[in-house]
């Protein structure tokens, strides 16, 4: 068999498998829509009718300048992804935290800012007290 039959023959088993295993466990419809996709219908949280659309690909690999692909590695490209997710959700975090610590800091600038005006208002009422001698 060539290259292109044996990926065929593969990619054409795993669309099977999985289009066998939708229609048993959700009793739904499986359209194939190309050669390597199936679309299938559903219906959100909401009853809304949706599509999934899954595709199944037998990657090449990256080029490698002298005409060909170096192979396709999915445990690399998988760590990758992983690093890539962890690193992300670091930034979302620090953001997150920079942001509640200038949330925090603007409240405490707040706070002072509107004890201020209160002791000064307290100050004013203070110097309108007159104080009168008592009568002996």
């Amino acid at each position: 068999m060539t290259k292109a039959q044996l990926e065929n023959n593969l990619r054409n088993e795993f669309l099977s498998f999985i289009s066998d295993s939708i229609m048993n466990k959700y009793e739904t419809d499986v359209l194939p829509v190309s050669a390597s996709e199936m679309a299938i219908p559903c219906l959100d949280l909401e009853g809304n009718e949706k599509w999934v659309l899954v595709k199944v690909s037998i990657p090449r690999g990256t080029r490698n300048g002298a005409g060909g692909y170096d192979p396709y590695d999915g445990y690399a490209v998988a760590e990758d992804y992983k690093l890539d997710t962890a690193e992300k959700v670091e930034k979302k975090a620090k953001a997150e935290e920079k942001k509640q610590a200038k949330i925090a800091k603007d409240q405490k600038a707040r706070e002072e800012k509107r004890a201020l005006a209160e002791a000064n208002k307290n100050l004013k009422e203070l110097r309108k007290i007159q104080v009168t001698p008592k009568a002996e």
